[in-house]
């Protein structure tokens, strides 16, 4: 049987992060192609992580700048090892092209680091973000470079697509798009507009777009909406609360912080409506994609609602400006044929740019032609085989000098 090797910088946790829902989609992706998956990580024990018997995964715990995932790797010799981040691939890949050097690797972007990144410092600038400055960022340095050294890089942003093709000129046969994968089309939520209340706003705090957005809330825009409808609440989930936010907590203003949702669905399906005033990030948003599953309309910025919806009208309102975003949040949260047809919006975004049959054969052509011939998908890459060498040498003397010095502690 051919086996997939993940390995992660953190165990994947699908009820705390859009990024452990995903990392499951893309290996029952495999799973399909009949791959037996193995998830590796150097990461602490997580209570949140998934149960991985449950889902027909075997676990491995693994060290950082150790030998013994040499022997680990080479005697597994997966098909396909894939990194669910870049940090990840500049830690394992030169081990891994060692010990299985015909291995196709894949990278799992989750979202553009250096996207994310330099707009959150042109936010915290108050400056306009320019996309032409990614190409002066040392940490884009060093994503596309693990970009090019990949056979192939999963992406989940038509947006950061075009970044790569056409700021950073990445080869189009080493990018793959794949959004969120829904197995089958939405059901029509249990709760009508009148069984639900308050509006509601889930993110992982350990998040930083998700921790600002809840500060934008609650500064900027939580009182203008308080003041229109003074009997509703704004409710703010999220796993991994830092103390931080609890302090946000008022009763008196409605503005209730309530941590980790032991079932988001549930919670997201008996709001109203979902508010996600984000002001920097990337990729795709779960939280709202989440809320459209659950019929729950929602007011997002530009930057939350990009890549989504395509050609299609939101399924709520997109808004960048607080006032703006209060009132429309006001006027959709008080009317109710515009609240159904914005949660009608939301299951036609889904059906038309989220299931997962509109994707999982290109995907499984995509990774069958790679291991048909993957000399000659290499071949066409032949930048990303020069940084290969180079960054594979630095990056080794590195990690052994690190084991030796490590070793030498022990011996102490």
């Amino acid at each position: 049987m051919k086996k997939l090797l993940v390995i992660g910088s953190v165990w994947p946790e699908p009820t705390s992060s859009a990024a452990g829902r995903r990392m499951l989609e893309i290996i029952e992706l495999f799973q399909d192609m009949q791959y037996q998956v193995t998830f590796a990580s150097h990461a602490n024990p997580s209570d949140n992580a998934i149960d991985f018997c449950e889902y027909a995964i075997d676990q491995k715990q693994i060290e950082l700048n150790s030998s013994s995932f040499d022997s680990f790797i080479k005697g597994l010799s997966p098909r396909v090892v894939m990194f669910d981040r870049f940090m990840t691939e500049e830690q394992y890949s030169w081990r891994v092209h060692e010990q299985c050097p015909n291995a196709i690797k894949i990278l799992d972007t989750e979202d553009l680091h250096c996207l994310r990144y330099a707009r959150e410092e042109a936010f915290n600038q108050n400056i306009d973000f320019n996309a032409e400055s990614l190409l002066k960022s040392e940490l884009s340095l060093r994503e596309i470079s693990s970009i090019l050294r990949c056979d192939l890089s999963i992406m989940i942003s038509e947006y950061e697509v075009e970044l790569l093709k056409n700021i950073f000129k990445v080869p189009e046969s080493i990018i793959h798009y794949l959004p969120f994968l829904l197995k089958q089309s939405p059901k029509l939520s249990n709760l009508n507009y009148e069984e639900r209340q308050d509006f509601i706003s889930i993110g992982n705090f350990l998040h930083k777009p998700n921790w600002d957005s809840v500060r934008n809330l609650k500064e900027n825009i939580w009182p203008l909406i308080r003041k229109e409808l003074p009997e509703a609440k704004m409710k703010i989930y999220g796993a991994y609360t830092p103390p931080k936010a609890e302090q946000l907590h008022n009763e008196k203003e409605g503005f209730l912080v309530l941590g980790k949702a032991l079932d988001a669905k549930a919670v997201m399906q008996s709001a109203r409506l979902c508010l996600a005033p984000l002001r920097f990030g990337a990729g795709l948003k779960g939280k709202l994609l989440e809320a459209m599953e659950c019929g729950t309309p929602s007011i997002t910025s530009k930057i939350g609602a990009e890549a989504m919806k395509g050609i299609l009208p939101w399924s709520g309102a997109i808004c960048d400006h607080a006032e703006e975003f209060a009132k429309s949040a006001i006027e959709i949260y008080s009317n109710k044929s515009t609240w159904i047809e914005k949660q009608k919006d939301g299951y036609t975004i889904l059906n038309n740019r989220f299931q997962k049959e509109l994707f999982a054969e290109g995907f499984y052509e995509k990774i069958k032609k790679i291991e048909t011939d993957i000399e000659a998908h290499r071949s066409g890459n032949f930048l990303g085989q020069v940084l290969k060498h180079n960054s594979h040498r630095s990056t080794k003397f590195m990690s052994k000098w690190i084991e030796a010095k490590n070793q030498s502690k022990t011996n102490v």
